[in-house]
Order: structure tokens, then sequence, then C-alpha cells
């Protein structure tokens, strides 16, 4: 029999947490910039918050849906499908700084890159858990997972978007790893993708720039580097202990972006590095949670589906933190659960409620 949700409260707790830490250090980041531009300090935390109410009805619904509903070929095909001619139409939608990446409806928008992570999972746990024993083929065993992921990849790459495209690759990757790819072919999709991923970052005058000022942020602190020196300016100022909640001084219009991909700097300089550390064990634990979960369900669909859920919303998060303390160039991921925007958070909590309805069925 199916257990109750009751019995991963800890999954369900640590998710709510997280998103109501998030609506606080919206608002804390954004409440002046808010203000500047949009003449109420209320205005990105209202739209986070009207997300996360939208969230949590999606989390729910998916609680109340057996996960295994999932595990149909006709409908895994029509949501990347679906998801493939949001994903074109979005090249042709305004440009938002110069990206094509949003489909925009009064003061609320959608972006198709965030969305194409729920089919892709749900292909890669039904592929995976039908030809797991064919892994160690290229056909049918490692081809179509990585044919399908590329061809995302590639869409979300032309926006352009490559950290969400990056994301999508090493999410697949890790999923392969776990089934049991044998190292030879990590070798051969390293030896493939390396070139292209050099000719994408080196290619383009903004990526290679951003690499560059990873290495040296100092050799042009006004305009390549600025963004990471603030950043870590504002880790630095918060000591162990920080500034105080509401007390940053980098959120004000020094460092650019501090309520979406580097709100962390932002944690780190008003709760200290205690504040920052908390909330990397809050992931931790997040990850404990997922990864148990994926662990005790018996089905192959379930274990990978478990999986590939927990490692899409940890990895990001540890790549958004590294970024942030210089770690990795810059790139615009945003923190889930944290991070203002909505189409990032209805994602992921929609998929914790996908992964706690299999929590209801682990043994």
């Amino acid at each position: 029999m199916a257990k109750k949700l009751s019995s991963d409260k800890s999954l369900f707790l640590i998710t709510i947490v997280l998103v109501m830490f998030g609506l606080i250090m919206v608002y804390s980041a954004s409440a002046v910039l808010a203000m500047e531009q949009q003449g109420n300090p209320f205005y990105y935390v209202i739209r986070q918050t009207v997300w996360f109410v939208v969230g949590l009805l999606a989390m729910g619904l998916m609680m109340q849906i057996p996960y295994r509903s999932w595990n149909q070929r006709l409908l895994i095909t029509a949501l990347l499908a679906g998801v493939s001619i949001l994903l074109i139409l979005v090249l042709f939608a305004p440009a938002v700084a110069n990206v094509h990446r949003w489909f925009r409806v009064g003061p609320f928008s959608l972006q198709p890159a965030e969305l194409a992570k729920f089919p892709l999972l749900l292909f890669l746990a039904y592929h995976l858990s039908r030809r797991q024993d064919r892994i160690d083929t290229i056909w049918p065993g490692i081809l179509p997972p990585l044919a399908v992921s590329g061809w995302l990849a590639f869409l979300i790459v032309i926006e352009p978007d490559l950290g969400t495209a990056v994301m999508i690759v090493a999410v697949t990757v890790l999923l392969l790893f776990f089934a049991g790819m044998p190292w030879k072919y990590f070798a051969m999709m390293a030896a493939l993708v390396l070139p292209v991923f050099y000719v994408l970052v080196m290619g383009v005058d903004y990526r290679r720039e951003r690499l560059l000022s990873y290495m040296n942020p100092e050799a042009d602190p006004g305009d390549t580097g600025f963004q990471i020196i603030q950043s870590l300016i504002a880790l630095g100022g918060g000591g162990a202990h920080g500034v105080g909640l509401a007390n940053s001084i980098q959120k004000l219009f020094y460092l650019p972006e501090p309520h979406t991909d580097f709100i962390f700097a932002i944690i780190g300089e008003e709760l200290g590095m205690i504040g920052a550390s908390a909330l990397l064990f809050a992931y931790l634990f997040f990850l404990w949670r997922g990864l148990r979960v994926a662990w005790k369900v018996q089905d192959p669909f379930g274990q990978f589906l478990a999986m590939g859920i927990t490692i899409m919303i940890v990895l990001q998060a540890m790549i958004n933190i590294s970024v942030v303390i210089g770690l990795l160039p810059t790139k615009g991921l945003p923190l889930p659960f944290i991070s203002s925007g909505g189409s990032s958070l209805l994602i992921n909590m929609t998929a914790v409620g996908i992964l706690l309805n299999i929590s209801q069925h682990s043994g």
C-alpha cells in the first residue's frame, strides 16, 4: 500500500522553509531597487508570492497524481513536442536585454527553458528504466537520451541561454552515470562536447569576456569584473554574523541582480557565514531526503525520476552558489526556491510535488 505524505514530512517542510526564506530575502534584496524602478518596494516580492501560491497549488496537485501516470510514452512525447514548440516560438518573442527567453503577459513572464526540464526528466526516467540493461550500447542505450537533451539544449543555447543548456546536459550525464553507462562513453562524449563548448564560449564576445573576468576580475573592475567583485565584497562584508537582515549595502545599486542570480551574496552579507552555511545545509538536507526517496522506491521509473528531480534542484543550487563565490564564471541561473523568478519557482515546486508522491510509494 502507498504510504501517506506524513512519511516524508521532512521533504515537504524543508521545501516550504526554503521558499518562505526566499520570499523574505527577495523582499530584503529588492525593496530599494523595486522602489526606484517601479515605485513600489513590494513589487518583486508580490510577484514572487503569486508564483509561490501557484506553485503550491501545482505541488499539491502533483502530490495527488500517482507518479506512474507519467510513465507513458505518448504523454512524454507530447510534452517534449509541446516544450520544443514553445522554445521555438520564444525566439520570436520581444527581446529583453538582447535575449529571447521569456513570454511576457503584463508584469508576469514565463521562461520555456525552465519548462523544458520537466519533460526531459520524465523522458530520462522512462528510457533508463526500460533500457538500463542496454546502457552499455550506443543504440538503444545512450543515444536517445543524448539526442533528446541535445535537442533541447540546442534550442535553449540559441535564445541564448548557455547556463540552462549546460544544466540540462549535466543532469542527463549524471543520470546516465547512475544508470551504469561505461566510462568509455563518457570519454567519447567529452571528446565531442568539449570542442563545441569551447566554440560556444570563446566564439561569443560576452561569454569570452565573462571567462576572462572570472580568471582575473581585477583586470576590469569597472566592467566585466564588476559583478563578481561586488559579490565578493558583499560576502566579505557580512563576516560571521552578517550586518543584519535588510541592512545590506551592496544591494543599494552596487551589486547587479541582487534579488535574482546573486541573491546568495546578499544572504551572506546580511546573515553572514552562519546564515549562508545554514542555507547550504538546507540544500544538503533536501539532497539527502530526495536521494532517500529514490533509494527506497522499488520502481525503476520512480527511482530515476526521484533522482533526476533531486539532482536538478541541488546541482543548480551548487552552480549558482559557486558562481556567486567566484568558483565558476558568471551564468544566469537562479538559486532554486530563493531567487526571484516565477518560472523557476513553479517548475521546482511542481517537481517536488512529484517527488513527494513518489515518497508515498517508497518501501
